[in-house]
């Protein structure tokens, strides 16, 4: 079976995760198949937080994986901030 879950890189007590599909045997930061995005819970300033492809996402989905809670979260969490920078974007052409 393939999900889709977050893999932590990044140094101690700064933790960087990728968004990464991959088989439901492998390591949590082993072997996978395709990344599709990042997440860095510790942002700031300038630094973007995070960062998905929902196509692609939304294509793996498709197909079967079965996104973890926390990549669930994410996924969700980018969702809604497509969909508040779309509201942004018409009102800004009106």
């Amino acid at each position: 079976m393939v999900t889709i879950r977050l893999a932590r890189g990044g140094a101690k007590k700064r933790p960087f995760y990728h968004v990464v599909v991959t088989d439901r045997l492998s390591p949590r930061d082993g072997r996978f198949i395709e990344r599709l995005g990042f997440y860095n819970p510790v942002a700031r300033g300038q630094e973007v937080p995070m960062k998905l492809d929902l196509e692609r996402v939304d294509y793996w989905i498709s197909h079967g994986a079965k996104p973890s809670e926390s990549a669930a979260k994410l996924i969700k969490t980018a969702r809604k901030a497509g969909d508040q920078a779309g509201a942004d974007q018409a009102a800004a052409e009106a």
